[in-house]
């Protein structure tokens, strides 16, 4: 049975990919912190719901904590590893840009260091379509130069980028990345849009729109995520022996290492993401419309070609219907906040 070691498995894409795995009968170490960045009850309760689905091993523990990770690996051998665990969110690393240095950099850092040391077969790491920073030509691709990011966190992850790219290049470690899109569904992050506006909305207070509703984002449904990395974990990449790359592909000359975007190809606008909130709440959203927040950026826009090529499929989840399932998914979980909306 093949061993994957997936960190951040108490939070939204881990549980998910934890999920898929133990559903496919390999064993499972899933590796959280459990941090009070939001709340700890959903992750614990998370986690409970892997342990019935397979051969699944909880490891409470800090990716940066030194050696942590080296006598994991050591101990562990696994032939996978999918690197999920990072402070998460842009307007938070501009109040607490600390956590994100030690969780996101040096904690990749603790990953690549173990994976030198204990090779696996496919180390897969997860960056985000906020290092595409300030440009402006979309869709992005992956071979566009990503110079400018606009906060922190963005900076961070994709300095983890260019952190593995050089261990990829110095020690063959085959490594692919991530850029995920938005990623939206059931059993998601209290502090992303959908959740805080389905809570907002169901108990009747007003939700916070930003830039005046006038953002679009490429907004990815969690099986359809899912599904892509789990895809991706099969294309292992190769250093190519005479430094030429295919065209399109984002493939490094000199290293056996890949950027690629997970998302959905199709922006939409905030406006229309509210909408259809509210056609599956059966309720109306109270907007307090505000200005541009530091650190965010008009507009994401993901070209899945790459992605494509490399696996033969493309996420395709219709907004609409990914709404509709995490707010059904909410109001079984927070019965309370489902009823009528005086009631909170």
């Amino acid at each position: 049975m093949p061993t994957a070691l997936v960190t951040g498995s108490a939070g939204f894409i881990g549980y998910h990919v934890c999920a898929r795995l133990l559903n496919e009968g390999w064993r499972v170490i899933g590796l959280d912190a459990r941090t009070d960045y939001y709340d700890v009850t959903l992750k614990d309760a998370r986690h409970a719901r892997l342990a019935p689905l397979g051969d699944f091993v909880p490891e409470l523990g800090r990716v940066e904590d030194p050696g942590r990770m080296a006598a994991l690996f050591e101990r562990e051998r696994p032939d996978v590893v999918i690197h999920l665990a990072a402070q998460a969110g842009v307007r938070y690393s501009i109040e607490n840009p600390r956590s994100y240095l030690e969780s996101n950099i040096i904690g990749t850092f603790e990953i690549l260091e173990a994976a030198r040391a204990h090779p696996p077969r496919h180390l897969l790491l997860a960056s985000t379509s906020s290092a595409y920073g300030a440009n402006t030509s979309m869709p992005y691709n992956e071979t566009d130069r990503a110079d400018y990011q606009m906060s922190f966190y963005a900076a961070t992850k994709k300095s983890t980028e260019s952190m593995a790219h050089s261990y990829a290049h110095l020690y063959g470690l085959p490594t692919t990345m991530f850029r995920f899109f938005t990623v939206y569904g059931p059993w998601g992050r209290p502090d992303m849009a959908l959740f805080k506006f389905t809570k907002a909305i169901l108990q009747g207070t007003p939700i916070e729109v930003y830039n005046y509703g006038d953002m679009s984002r490429d907004f990815t449904y969690i099986d359809d995520l899912v599904e892509g990395i789990r895809l991706l974990m099969d294309a292992v990449p190769e250093r190519p022996e005479d430094g030429i790359v295919p065209e399109g592909d984002s493939l490094s000359p000199v290293a056996p290492y890949r950027v690629v975007n997970v998302g959905n190809s199709e922006p939409v606008q905030l406006t229309a993401f509210i909408e259809a909130i509210e056609q599956a709440t059966g309720l109306s959203a109270q907007r307090n419309l505000m200005p541009m927040q530091p650190g965010d950026v008009p507009a994401t826009w993901a070209d899945a070609a790459l992605l494509r090529s490399l696996t033969g499929y493309t996420p395709a989840t219709p907004v609409h219907e990914g709404v509709a399932r995490f707010v059904e998914w909410y109001r079984s979980y927070y019965p309370r906040n489902s009823c009528d909306p005086q009631m909170k």
